[in-house]
């Protein structure tokens, strides 16, 4: 008030006292405009009791409280296993029209983390993919090595294009999840276009369990959903040409130390710890209750398919794949 008086600049001003111009200007505009006159000088006593009394002030209500309505729709979501992004999805598409029953996944976020410590709280928390207490950077995979079993022909480079749009069904990434000590191995297969997920059950981590595993699993496919699978340089597919054999598949093979060729599998193994802990005994796990977890992540909504479920997507594009058949035969 003194500065202005004397008849400084609000950039003079902002200099002495270390501040923004604009954080100087937005202060004398704002109580000229209470004051009721635009010309009236700046006062700091009237401005410091507007402050004071400001701090006492009700804040509007958050828009996801834990006593609200909506809050007790994200926590259902929450204990079935839904991340926040598909249950703001999910309430887009049922609540198109309602700005207060929609909510952002950030917003989810920012709710669960700012709650008080308690029994709530740590129940919620454990209920997102990763659990952490705290929120955590995403970490990078681990490092897979250059194996000798694998030859030029079979590289990801020499590929089909058409694996690399997701328009045409039937491409697939795989992957082992290994349990304590890698003794223990489960076999996951996701369907590139529709993120349709499939388990197997392994008896170990060697090449002829992955052979039979996966051939048991590729087997409950309809043929015309068997074109390809990519994989990683894991020891376990030395077998790839006799798994490509059996089953009527091409296997390939991404770079190494490259998982973001397999954005799809990677992503779904994350899913699927939630379930299958790592440094657990997965010899424990009975193929029916590898079937049930996979069946739960398969029905879940996903942004990438429009919150669609991936199965879903793979029931539809197996039908328009044997249509195309049928008509191929007529013809």
């Amino acid at each position: 008030m003194l500065r202005l008086r004397d008849g400084f600049s609000s950039r003079a001003i902002a200099r002495e006292l270390k501040r923004s111009p604009a954080s100087i200007t937005r202060e004398i505009a704002k109580h000229r405009h209470l004051a009721g006159c635009a010309t009236r000088p700046y006062e700091s006593g009237r401005a410091g009791m507007r402050a004071h009394m400001a701090r006492f002030q009700r804040r509007r209500q958050r828009k996801l409280a834990p006593t609200g309505p909506l809050f007790a729709e994200v926590r259902d979501k929450l204990r079935i296993g839904w991340s926040p992004d598909q249950i703001s999805g999910y309430l887009k598409l049922t609540h198109p029209d309602c700005y207060a029953c929609n909510v952002s996944h950030e917003t989810i976020y920012t709710a669960l983390y700012s709650m008080p410590r308690g029994e709530l709280r740590r129940e919620l928390i454990v209920c997102l993919r990763q659990g952490h207490v705290n929120r955590w950077p995403r970490s990078r995979g681990a490092n897979r090595k250059q194996a000798g079993f694998i030859s030029d022909d079979v590289l990801i480079h020499v590929r089909p294009p058409e694996v690399d749009d997701r328009q045409v069904p039937g491409h697939w990434e795989g992957d082992f999840i290994k349990g304590a000590a890698n003794r223990s191995a489960v076999g996951t297969l996701v369907e590139r276009s529709s993120r349709f997920v499939l388990l197997a059950q392994m008896d170990d981590c060697t090449s002829l369990a992955a052979l039979h595993g996966f051939t048991r699993l590729l087997q409950t496919v309809a043929p015309a959903m068997r074109k390809t699978m990519t994989y990683d340089r894991g020891s376990e597919m030395a077998r790839h040409r006799d798994l490509a054999a059996t089953n009527g598949i091409q296997v390939y093979f991404a770079d190494p130390h490259s998982p973001w060729q397999r954005g799809s599998n990677e992503n779904a193994n994350g899913l699927i710890r939630e379930y299958l802990p790592k440094g657990s005994d997965l010899s424990a796990t009975s193929q029916d209750e590898l079937n049930a977890i996979a069946n739960r992540l398969n029905v879940r909504p996903r942004r990438i398919l429009g919150y669609q479920t991936p199965r879903e997507v793979f029931t539809k594009r197996l039908a328009d794949e044997q249509l195309n058949s049928s008509v191929a035969l007529q013809t």
